[in-house]
């Protein structure tokens, strides 16, 4: 049988051979399944829990901005909270962040609080607007890649909004930066008649992958070259958590998962066994992928889960995040689910942030120094050291002493119906 094979081999040209070994691994049930269990890492949770702030603080912040008022009173944000992430009410966050937010009351209805932006707050708007026009090509592409990696080239825009701040769009990214760009989209209502935003035209230049260009741009570069060639295939980065039960087991299971083909999020796959191993590889790339485009390398479970018919992701794919903690990390700080990617950080911090990401870094250093001082008034506070200053190097040395490198802590089991949608 062995020697029939080689001879089929031999005989068949490289793309019907590849078709064959891709025939092979879509049949193939070898891995074993190991049951792992959650490790909690302090270092990502705490990241996790004071953006779940930040990204409120930047929220409201554009809402101000968007009201016709330029203020927003303490009714008509009463029932945001679940909207925002928070464990707080609303009227008692506004209220912990003075340098942000200023409160005065109703003109009519004294009684009224009401809320527009400080200087600050405006100042560092003007900032996050220069960085929007700056990069306008880099959210472009982001964008373009999404919809790249459905099985329409469609999304619903309501899709789309849930993600906005983790993709860096602007606030109003569907008025200004999606006309202006009219060759690369267009917003189309669906048959249920919900609006759509379609990829007009296909970038071929957009569809490599993160793992890809890393791979390409790394000193292994032999190796990317025989991974061209359909020699060799390519290894997601793994950082397993310190302390993992039955680690040689998890590990050797990791290497076999290694050697399956890479399938580039961007290719067809509605050829591959939807219960194939190789299918299991290309769910986790298509989530790779996705992580790689947010700003934070990080998202809501439900976001994604908002997507799985148009990413062609099985019913169940959340397993996969407790399955492979080696590439994601779940964290269930702030009463949500959100999932991350491990590479992306080191000693809590973000490998390669982008300038947005640095301004949301300002952003929540103005945030806590109003949270600290707010007992003394906003007029004490140093407007010029608060904005060219994101963070102390004393709380630096702090986080890097308290958290360590992973800040991994315990392990606990996960059960399936926590891992799923």
């Amino acid at each position: 049988m062995k020697n029939c094979l080689l001879h089929l081999l031999k005989s068949t040209n490289p793309c019907q051979s590849s078709n064959l070994v891709l025939h092979k691994h879509q049949q193939w049930r070898g891995i074993a399944k190991v049951r792992l269990k959650w490790v909690r890492n302090r270092s990502l949770d705490h990241i996790i829990d004071i953006e779940t702030d930040l990204k409120a603080g930047c929220l409201l912040k554009d809402a101000i901005k968007r009201s016709p008022t330029g203020f927003l009173t303490a009714k008509s944000v009463a029932d945001w909270q679940r909207l925002l992430g928070l464990t707080v009410p609303v009227l008692r966050f506004m209220r912990r962040y003075p340098t942000l937010f200023q409160e005065f009351p109703h003109t009519r209805y004294a009684t009224l609080p009401c809320f527009k932006l400080t200087e600050t707050a405006l100042l560092l708007d003007s900032q996050e607007q220069s960085i929007h026009e700056t990069h306008a090509s880099d959210a472009v592409e982001r964008l373009c890649r999404m919809l790249m990696m459905t099985k329409t080239r469609t999304l619903s825009l309501q899709s789309l909004y849930s993600m906005k701040w983790d993709l860096g769009l602007p606030d109003n990214f569907e008025k200004i930066l999606i006309p202006k760009y009219a060759d690369q989209f267009r917003v189309i209502k669906a048959s249920n008649g919900i609006n759509c935003l379609r990829l007009q035209q296909w970038r071929e230049e957009f569809a490599v992958s993160a793992l890809q260009k890393s791979n390409e741009n790394a000193q292994v570069g032999d190796e990317y070259r025989q991974f061209k060639r359909g020699q060799t295939t390519l290894a997601f980065p793994m950082n397993f958590p310190r302390g993992y039960g039955g680690q040689k087991k998890v590990r050797a299971w990791m290497e076999e998962f290694q050697k399956l083909p890479y399938v580039s999020p961007y290719e067809d796959s509605r050829h591959i066994d939807p219960k194939s191993e190789l299918m299991e590889k290309r769910v986790v790339g298509v989530l790779h992928e996705l992580l790689s485009l947010t700003i934070h390398k990080k998202t809501k479970r439900n976001y994604v889960r908002r997507m799985r018919e148009e990413l062609n992701l099985p019913h169940k794919f959340t397993r996969i995040f407790t399955r492979y903690p080696g590439i994601f990390y779940l964290s269930l700080k702030c009463k949500t689910t959100t999932v991350a990617l491990k590479e992306s950080y080191q000693r809590g911090k973000l490998v390669d942030p982008h300038p947005l990401a640095r301004l949301r870094e300002k952003f929540y250093h103005v945030m806590r120094t109003g949270l600290l001082y707010r007992g003394e008034g906003v007029n004490l506070l140093p407007q010029q050291g608060i904005l060219l200053k994101t963070a102390s190097e004393e709380e630096e040395s702090e986080e890097e002493e308290e958290f360590g490198e992973t800040g991994d802590e315990c392990c606990e089991e996960i059960s399936e119906s926590d891992g799923e949608d």
